[in-house]
Parts: C-alpha cells; structure tokens; sequence
C-alpha cells in the first residue's frame, strides 16, 4: 500500500473471525474503441458490434473490478446503455423512444464504462477512455408509393412509334433505398396500345390512328423496391393528332346565308397551322365563284330599259334582244335559257340569227354611239377560225359589204366601222381589234364599246380597254342598197341570200344607243354585282396588313408578314347580297395561300381550302292589287274631255310569310306569320279585256306630268297601257290613279273591262290580276237599243210581288203617282166617252159574227221582261239607291174595251233586287181585259219609255 493513502479494511464474516482487506481502485474499466450498431426503425434494442463489454483488472476485487454504469455523451441521442452483469462488465445499448428512419437514419455518440470505485460507497470509481458508437436505422416498408402529379397529358402524331411520350414518377417516404426507390411501374387499363418501363417512361406499342380514336386515358401504378404497391394509381391522357399538315384549319365546308341579314363572317374562327415552320409573309387569296349565278353573279334581274333608267343612262337606246311579244317577235325563234332567274338569255348555237326590222336603229349611225351587250362566249372546238359575229348591219340584197359589225375572231373581240363617202371621204380607221382572256373565258362578261369616231373606247365589266390594233380602210360607196341588221349570224345579201359567221355563246341586253355614248359611271352601274366579298371592320386589321378588291368584290388579296395577324384579318372576310330577293343557290369559296420563309422562296405548300356559301330561299312577296272591282258612270261623264278615272281608289300592298319560332313566340301557330313589306315593281300593266280600244271612239290616257320625277316610263295602244321602269309600289300607285278612260260615242258601248297586273323582278314575282268592269248609263235619248222582242222561255215569269225592304215608295213620290193617275184616269174617261158615242152611231149595222173577232182575253196580265234589256236603267236605280234614295217605279196604263165600254186601269210596279251582281226587275201588273199580246207588249214598252 501506499505511504501516502489511508487503510481501508472489510469484516468479513466468516468462522467466527473477522478478516480486514484494504479496499483499492487501482485500475479504470476498459472498453474497445469504436462500435458499430444497427437498430430497427420503431425497435428499442441496439444490435452493436462488438457487443458491449467492458473489463477491469482489478477483477476480482470486488468493487473495484465490477462495472457499475455505461454513460452516453452526445446531443440528445436517443439512446441509453445499461450494465446487464456487472462482474462480466456486459452491457446494452437501447433506445429511449421509438426511432423514425425517415426523421434521422444514422447517430454517432461518445460512450464510457464507469467501475463501482473503491467500496460499497462508490468512491474512487474509474471510468474508461471514450469510445465511439455510430448506430444505423434500419428502414421498415412503413409507406406505399405516391405519383408526384395525379394526372398526365400527353399529345402524339398519329402514324408513329414513340420511345417515349411522357414520363411518369412516383416517389416513397420511406428512408431506406430499398424501400424508398420504385423499382416497378405498370399499366393498370388493359388492351391499350401502350407499355411503361421500370422509369416510368410511356410509349406506345403501334402507330395510332386519328380517324379511329382521337384520345386515350390509361391509369399507371407504381411498385416500391419491397413490392408495396402504390395505393393512388395516376391517370395519363394521351391526344392523337393528326399528321401535321400545313393549312387552313378551323374553317366550315358550308355557309348559310339568311337574305336581309347584311354580311356574315365566312371563316370566324379560322387559322392557319404551319407546323412551327419559321415564315416570313403569307398571302391568301379569296375567290367567290358566282359564275352559275344568272350572268356571272347575282345582280338585278330587271329589264334592260328598267336598268338603263334605274342607272340614269341616257335615254333613246334600242334593245335589240327584247322579250318576245306582238310587237318585238324577230326574238321568238331563237334559243332561251330558262334556267336563269328571271334573266332573259338568248343562246346561239351556231344556227340561229335574227333580224332587226327596219326602222328600229337608224340605217346610218352618227359619229357618236354605244354598242352594249352581255357575252360569254368560249373558244369552238375546230373552228377557231371562222368570224362569230354578234352585230351585223349589211347590205340586205345585192352585195355583201359590211357597214359596221361586231364579232369575235380566234379569240379578238373586234368592231368593224365603215364610214359612207357621204360621211367622209379620206382614208379612215375602220377596224379595231381587242385581244383579252375574258373573250374565250367561258364566263359572263359586260362588254360597252364608245364610239366617238374615230376613237372607239371598249369597256369589259367596268375596265378600259384600248384597241392594240386599228386598221384603216378607205369609206363604202354610197349606194341605193338598203341594209339589214342583224344579231347572231351577218347577213349577206348577194350571191344567194343567206346568213353567215353564225355566233356560238349566249347574249342578253345587247342594246344600241345612236347619238350618244355612256359615262363610265353609268357602265359601272350597268355591270354591279349585287354580291361579293367584303371585310368587316377595317379598322380592325392589324399591323401590317395589305389588301385589296378585284372590281367585282369577287376576289380578295391579304398579305401579311405576321401570322396571327393573317389569322384575324381572314376570320373579318364575309359574304354580303344587297338585293332584296336574291337568287338562292350555292356560290363557290375558295382560299389559295403561298408562304415564304427567311431566305427560301417557298418552304411549306398549304393547300387550297373549297366552302360554298349557301343562299337561303327568300320569302316570296305576294303582291296584292286591290279596289273598286265596278265602275258605274253616266255616259256624260266618260263624254267629258277629262275622262273616267279608272282606279282613284287603287292600292298595292305586298306581304311576306315570315317563319316564327316557338320559342320566340309560344303563341305563334301555324307556319309563319304575313307580314307587310315594302319592294321595288318593275311593270305594270293595263291591258283591255276583250275587243281592243276603238282609236277613233275611245281612249285610255295617261298624262305625261304623272311620270315627271319617277323612274318610270309608259307605252299606249289599243290593248292597253303599259307602266315600267324600277320604282317603288307608292309611285306606281300614283300614276295608276292617273289613268282615264275617254269616250266620245256612249250609245255604242255598254261596258268596258280591263285587267291590271304588276310585277317585280321582271316577272319572277307577279300580283293578282285585278279586273275592273265600267259600265255606262244612258239617258232617254240613248235608250233605243231596248229590244222589243219577247223574252226567251229561260227568262221565268214573275206573278206577285217580291218588295226589298229597301224599295218603300217615298211618301213625296207616292202623292205624286196618286195625282198622276188621277188626272190621267178623268182625261182617258172622258176621251173614251166621245169616241164610244162615236164608235156607237158608226157600228149599228156592222154583222154580230164579227163581234167574236173584237173580244179581248179576259186572262191576268202576265209580262216576262228579260234583265239584261232593262239592265241600264237598273244601273240607275242602283246608283240612286246608293245615294241613298228609295227606289220604286209604277207605270199606269189605262185601256177601255170598245164593245164593253169596261175601263182597265193597270199599273206596273218595278223593283229592283239583287242577283249575282246584276239588277234585275220583278214586274207585277193588274188588269182585267187586253185585247191581244202584242198590245200588252206595245204598253208595257210604252211604260218603260215612260220611267
């Protein structure tokens, strides 16, 4: 022991005796360096390696070789070491609380065994040297995947394999990689053209197709390296596109088109797909194809003289191909279109030609004229060569000179004009010569030549030509020749008359006008297309973009260098029809792009789009003439200088049947609702019913002041008036009320009747035709006409009295009738008196086998009166009763029987009823004895005379 240290002894039992041993601590516990653990996550016990154990040499002293404790150094670590044997100094290491992986997967810490010291005090312990435990967690399979996104979208091209269309991924909150990487993904959908890889990549297994499924959703789990499942598997949509395909998309193959709805947008939601190609400008072209339409578009169906005045050309033009009728009948053999509407088409098809009378167009024009026509005309297979002439004016017998011509010669338009010597005498332009696409085009075309000699100025559809070639000839000597004029074909008049040059095409409104020529406005006018292409907004337009219209508005041009501005300038573009009534139908569309990128010409090819744009069928507009139907007058008044007015009381109404929604109107039934609207008429007519207009008795007369500031024009004959020219139906009312009718010999005429008829659109719509019947009443100077013979057995005979109550005789006339009667009665018996004294003294020796010749029959007076001799005077009657009269005639005659010396007074009373329009009479007489029948016709005669 030490000097310098106190004993320290132990009693120790035993035998009886106690011995003492000095309590020493001589050496400090041992333990090794370093020791490596593994924990399981949520396990208490700390497996270490090596395993725990700390030694003494000063074992085995009690005490002093024992371990008592293992103490843990470090920031909060979770663990805690107990001795489990302290003479075998065997230790553990566990956790305090559960351990999470996921919060901390490796601890490092100091640890340090701690002796029991010198005695049962514990003082005078030792403690190791430091050593170092770095524990690890080992990870449990606690959490299941989950996908980062619940839902993917992919898109792909159809026609391709894919390595990949798009990747999904799943994540584990676990710790460990075991179990914290996803080791698997799979395809929950089954039968899908798709496969996921162990990465989560998407492919598919075939090429996909766009026509047969345009979308697919598939749902995807996710596997974790310990096989725990996903518990959320995530949905993956994947859009087939088409192939990618530079052009127009976006856009409807059809376009409806209401009339009177203005414009409508044709492309509203149109863009142009360029497959990311980098360009530098587009431009698209827009074309409406309306050559089907009428004459290459929809225009005004009117007349060619309704055009002219309705576009204030000058007046005295000449249309050389009218409709026919009895007046402009050189049309009638030659070939229409009926197709058209409402247009008149003649078509020539190398066999037809007409000739003009004479006296329609001057024989010789003057140095200012204008030749005017529609054309379409395109090229003759074989015979190309041959001269197709238009307008002929050649000689008509004799010889064959042409004095001007118009015809078309391989393809060259070309007017043909040769001056008589009377007219100049030098050598003189006499043909010019056109060379243009739109002669052979196979399209309709508005073709005007000025003349203003010896310049010649042609117009196609508004535009101004020059003649590229003028030829000069000398003047044609003036001859006794006459000429003709001819359309379709030139005549020729020498060596076997006959037509040639025939023309191969159609043709309408080809008008000449001597004297004067037409300005470019009126021509413009003339030609318009009522429908077209149009843009709306234009100030809505972006940046950059240059456009611009054909005459017509059929063609649009856009170009731009910004694609989306193309886009939005495209979508304004619409469709627009001005006219009221347009001619419903399908019109072409059709949309051709070129692109240009940086530096290449031409980098992408986008095909032409083709739409129609269809044209609703309008609401037809019945057109309804209305007013008094029965025109009764006294003769003096059709005698007077002013004439009849015939329709004072005149009214044309128009109405359409327009089509009402339930919705919009629940209350609505049927199909449609009329509703009335105002339009333009193009023609009225007045025509006389029955025998034609006598020239030198009668008249109808329209005065000139009643067309001054319309758009109207009229023509009179002996069949009737008629009214033309565009207007609206207020002007056309008035001028109607305008027309008289004037007769200057009334006793020849008992009635007269006319029918009036309108029109709109030259014909395509037309009124009711309106009858009005004017009959005339004579006085007693003009009633020699009554006839005398009597009434055919179809005529029954009336015995009693039939009264209207609207025939009571006024009290004024009865007193009247009562003092006649009165007053002839004592004058008749007074006369009777002196001739029977007479008749007595100079028959006394007559033979009594006479007397049976005198008798008269005793029978009732019955008299059968035909209506229509009588009808004049029930035209009085009615007119008087209209004036609010009381209508009745009586009539008396008085007779006596010679041999009787019986007196009869008989009356006739005559009151008017109606029947089916016309007046007749219901005749009742009174009487006892007449002679014979004629003697009651002869009185009853008397009595008419008498009213």
């Amino acid at each position: 022991t030490s000097p310098n240290k106190p004993l320290s002894f132990k009693r120790i039992k035993g035998s009886g005796t106690y011995h003492l041993y000095p309590f020493m601590n001589k050496h400090k516990p041992w333990i090794e360096t370093s020791y490596h653990g593994v924990i399981t996550e949520n396990a208490d016990t700390v497996l270490l390696d090596p395993p725990l154990v700390a030694l003494d040499k000063d074992a085995p002293i009690p005490y002093a070789g024992e371990i008592c404790a293992f103490k843990i150094h470090g920031q909060d670590a979770p663990f805690e070491a107990v001795v489990l044997n302290k003479t075998s100094g065997e230790g553990l290491l566990r956790a305090k609380r559960p351990i999470d992986c996921e919060a901390q997967k490796e601890y490092t810490f100091i640890i340090q065994a701690y002796d029991c010291g010198a005695g049962p005090s514990g003082a005078s312990w030792k403690k190791s040297h430091k050593a170092v435990v770095h524990i690890q967690v080992n990870d449990v399979n606690e959490f299941p995947p989950a996908f980062r996104e619940p839902m993917y979208h992919a898109a792909v091209t159809e026609g391709k394999i894919y390595d990949s269309i798009l990747q999904v991924e799943a994540s584990d909150q676990d710790c460990s990689p075991q179990y914290s990487q996803i080791c698997n993904y799979d395809i929950v959908t089954p039968d899908t053209p798709f496969a996921i890889d162990r990465n989560g990549n998407i492919r598919n297994t075939e090429k996909l197709n766009y026509d047969k499924q345009q979308q697919y959703e598939i749902m995807v789990t996710a596997f974790d390296c310990g096989q725990k499942r996903a518990t959320e598997s995530a949905a993956v949509h994947i859009d087939v596109k088409p192939v990618c395909k530079p052009g127009w998309q976006g856009w409807n193959k059809r376009v409806d088109y209401e009339p009177g709805t203005g414009s409508k947008q044709l492309f509203p939601k149109m863009h142009l797909e360029t497959c990311d190609g980098p360009l530098s400008s587009v431009r698209a072209t827009v074309e409406l194809q309306t050559s089907h339409i009428g004459k290459g578009c929809d225009r005004e169906t009117y007349s060619e003289q309704s055009l002219q005045k309705l576009c204030g050309a000058s007046s005295g033009s000449t249309d050389l191909l009218p409709a026919p009728s009895a007046s402009t009948n050189w049309t009638a053999s030659l070939l229409t279109d009926s197709g058209r509407d409402s247009d008149l088409i003649f078509r020539f098809d190398g066999r037809q030609a007409a000739k003009i009378p004479d006296g329609v167009v001057p024989q010789n024009l003057t140095d200012q004229f204008t030749i005017a026509t529609w054309m379409k005309h395109g090229p003759s297979p074989g015979l190309r060569a041959e001269k197709e002439t238009l307008l002929c004016n050649s000689d008509k017998t004799e010889m064959n000179r042409h004095h001007y011509a118009l015809y078309v010669h391989n393809c060259r338009l070309v007017f043909l004009l040769r001056r008589d010597f009377t007219q100049v005498d030098t050598f003189r332009p006499a043909e010019f010569h056109w060379k243009l696409e739109q002669i052979c085009d196979k399209e309709w075309h508005y073709y005007v030549i000025n003349v203003e000699f010896p310049l010649v100025t042609l117009y196609v559809d508004g535009v101004t030509y020059e003649p590229y070639l003028v030829t000069d000839d000398w003047p044609i000597h003036p001859s006794q020749i006459d000429v003709q004029l001819t359309v379709g074909a030139c005549w020729q008049g020498g060596y076997g008359p006959r037509f040639t040059q025939y023309f191969r095409g159609s043709l309408s409104g080809l008008t000449i006008r001597p004297g004067r020529i037409e300005s470019q406005k009126v021509i413009s006018c003339l030609q318009a297309c009522k429908e077209g292409l149009d843009i709306n907004s234009l100030e809505g337009l972006g940046k950059g973009i240059k456009f611009h219209f054909n005459p017509a508005q059929s063609i649009l041009v856009m170009e731009g260098d910004d694609l989306e501005n193309i886009n939005a300038a495209l979508r304004k573009v619409s469709y627009i029809n001005s006219r009221q009534f347009p001619t419903p139908g399908v019109r072409h569309l059709r949309v051709s792009t070129s692109v240009q990128c940086f530096g290449e010409d031409t980098c992408i090819s986008i095909p032409d789009i083709e739409a129609v744009v269809m044209v609703l069928q309008p609401s037809e507009p019945q057109i309804t003439i209305a007013g008094a139907e029965r025109l009764t007058r006294p003769a003096g008044e059709l005698r007077d200088p002013a004439g009849l007015l015939l329709f004072q009381d005149l009214h044309i109404v128009s109405t359409i049947t327009r089509r009402v929604s339930r919705l919009s109107s629940p209350s609505a039934r049927g199909p449609g609702v009329l509703e009335e609207i105002i339009h333009n008429l193009d023609y009225c007519d007045i025509l006389v019913v029955g025998e034609e207009l006598q020239p030198e008795r009668e008249s109808l007369e329209l005065p000139h002041s009643a067309l001054l500031g319309k758009h109207l024009d009229a023509t009179n004959s002996t069949s009737g008036i008629s009214i033309y020219g565009v207007d609206s139906m207020s002007n056309y009312e008035q001028v109607i009320r305008q027309v008289r009718y004037h007769t200057w010999h009334t006793a020849a005429i008992a009635d007269r009747k006319f029918r009036l008829t309108c029109s709109e659109l030259n014909g395509r719509y037309t009124s009711n035709e309106f009858n009005l019947e004017v009959s005339v009443l004579h006085n007693e100077a003009s009633m020699d006409h009554v006839n005398h013979m009597v009434a055919q057995p179809q005529y029954l005979p009336v015995r009693h009295p039939v009264l209207s109550p609207h025939a009571a005789i006024p009290s004024l006339a009865t007193v009247v009738i009562v003092m006649c009667i009165a007053a002839l009665v004592v004058i008749v018996v007074l006369g009777i008196y002196r001739i029977h004294v007479a008749h007595q003294q100079s028959s006394r020796g007559r033979d009594g086998a006479k007397d049976g010749e005198l008798d008269w029959d005793d029978s009732a007076l019955t008299i059968t009166v035909n209506p229509m001799e009588v009808r004049r005077l029930g035209d009085e009657l009615r007119a008087s009763e209209r004036d609010g009269g009381e209508v009745c005639v009586c009539v008396c005659v008085c007779y006596f029987n010679t041999k009787t010396f019986f007196l009869t007074v008989e009356y006739i009373l005559l009151t008017p009823f109606e029947n089916v329009g016309n007046t007749y009479f219901n005749v009742n007489s009174k009487s006892s004895e007449m002679q014979d029948n004629k003697k009651k016709r002869d009185l009853f005669t008397l009595g008419l005379y008498m009213v």
